[in-house]
């Protein structure tokens, strides 16, 4: 996700729906949000709690800054109507077979004037893994759909969402997930799976120019996630057609 696009104020309240183990939360921290990270496993969840009990003491973030973990299912997420400024959904639609119900829970609870950033995983490097695994796609909790941009654009603007603006992300790590669909999803010990893991774990740490470079090149040819952001309109749909019509 790209926070030059996706700007988080400090004080903004936000939500990381489905945040697993807590990379976009902990960026939201970081940068002075009161972040809320729900997800459906508690173990992941207690994880992330940690590390942000972490964070706070090793003064990462903010005094004004606030986080707190929260477990439940996305088709009833337990929050008033306009809870939040933003809301980051990553790598969690493909997982969810009713997702226009999580999709119309994310509208209901982003305020109005509110953006959305979710991020799935781009067509022509998913459907490469579905081809060389079945594994891949048949594991329980795995993806259940394949998304083209314009299928989960459209989703979105149904549920009452405005378009604006997309991009691709992790150029580098498509091979990586051809790798371990060919070699075994669950096979971490192959030794070509476990050093294309070192590399991307360098490549996170150390984010050297020449790996920077290569993901830009290679994230619209074959990045692995599509990214589109979205806003809730700040008066109903309905109301703005009536208003159009007069």
């Amino acid at each position: 996700m790209d926070f030059d696009r996706f700007r988080v104020s400090p004080g903004e309240h936000v939500l990381d729906m489905g945040c697993g183990a807590g990379r976009h939360a902990f960026e939201l921290y970081r940068r002075g949000a009161n972040v809320v990270a729900f997800d459906r496993d508690e173990k992941e969840l207690a994880a992330v709690a940690t590390m942000f009990g972490a964070m706070e003491l090793e003064d990462q973030v903010p005094a004004e800054a606030s986080a707190r973990t929260v477990t439940g299912d996305a088709l009833s997420l337990p929050f008033p109507d306009d809870s939040f400024d933003k809301i980051v959904a990553a790598e969690v639609l493909e997982h969810i077979p009713d997702d226009m119900a999580a999709m119309t829970e994310l509208l209901r609870v982003l305020k109005p004037g509110g953006r959305l950033a979710v991020t799935v995983p781009s067509w022509l490097p998913e459907r490469i893994c579905w081809a060389l695994s079945e594994d891949y796609h048949t594991a329980p909790g795995g993806h259940v759909r394949i998304y083209t941009r314009a299928e989960l654009e459209a989703k979105l603007k149904a549920i009452g969402f405005e378009v604006g603006g997309h991009h691709h992300a992790h150029g580098l790590h498509a091979p990586y997930w051809w790798i371990k669909c060919a070699v075994g999803v669950s096979n971490e010990a192959h030794p070509l799976a476990r050093a294309y893991h070192q590399l991307l774990v360098w490549d996170i740490m150390k984010r050297p120019r020449a790996t920077r470079l290569a993901d830009r090149v290679l994230n619209p040819l074959i990045g692995k996630s599509i990214v589109v952001y979205f806003t809730k309109p700040t008066a109903p749909a309905s109301r703005e057609r009536a208003h159009a019509a007069a």
